[in-house]
């Protein structure tokens, strides 16, 4: 796989992010497009084995279109400067928690995973779990593999403890979350390295326990 050439293209896009340009370099973006997609392909059947209902997403389901939604935004620029996949039940547009890469030129790369801004009524429910079970959660987050890789959860939080939670709720950081997920950060050299694929994989499996748990709240 050229992976060196999705960072090269999606560079030369950052400095040229304009229709007309993209025409006349429509070839090499779809060059870039299917190298992505075939990365999907690796990583579906990969988590498949040890997440079965995963195997029925195609790759297509799961890549994001290059377009950006500009109709509520000043920024007018019509194509993003990334490419991005999202592995979830459901796809790219699931409220399952998932496994997110991101691929982006300057070291902006990342691989993530976990719930990103669920709705209300979702939030809602992780909340409950975490105060349910959070020593379940304290157990995956404390794993060793798991903080090397991610650290501790991240995410916007609210400035204030939410409804239902009292402010001295021994896990208030954690319930304060509007976000719950993991991040693990790339540089462009390890992005191009011949593993990378395989390094994306075994990241996604650490996040596996992660999500697992945020999965549970969501289906109670």
């Amino acid at each position: 796989m050229d992976i060196a050439q999705i960072l090269a293209c999606l560079e030369q896009l950052q400095e040229n992010n304009n229709k007309p340009w993209m025409d006349m370099h429509k070839p090499a973006y779809q060059q870039a497009r299917n190298t992505v997609l075939a990365i999907a392909d690796c990583l579906i059947k990969g988590l498949t084995t040890s997440e079965p209902a995963l195997g029925q997403l195609l790759p297509k389901d799961c890549v994001f279109r290059i377009n950006r939604d500009i109709r509520f935004s000043k920024d007018k620029t019509p194509y993003k400067s990334y490419m991005g996949l999202y592995i979830a039940q459901g796809g790219k547009k699931s409220d399952y928690a998932g496994y997110y890469l991101h691929i982006a030129p300057h070291d902006q790369s990342f691989i993530a995973g976990g719930l990103y801004q669920p709705e209300p009524a979702v939030l809602k429910q992780v909340r409950q779990e975490i105060d349910y079970n959070a020593v379940a959660l304290s157990n995956i987050l404390d794993e060793p593999r798991f903080k090397k890789l991610f650290g501790d959860l991240q995410g916007e939080k609210l400035q204030r403890a939410p409804k239902d939670y009292p402010t001295h709720h021994p896990h208030i950081e954690w319930l304060k979350l509007k976000s719950f997920t993991a991040l693990h950060l790339l540089t462009d050299s390890k992005v191009i390295q011949p593993g990378f694929v395989d390094h994306t994989l075994a990241t996604f499996q650490a996040l596996q326990p992660l999500n697992q748990f945020l999965n549970t709240a969501l289906e109670h």
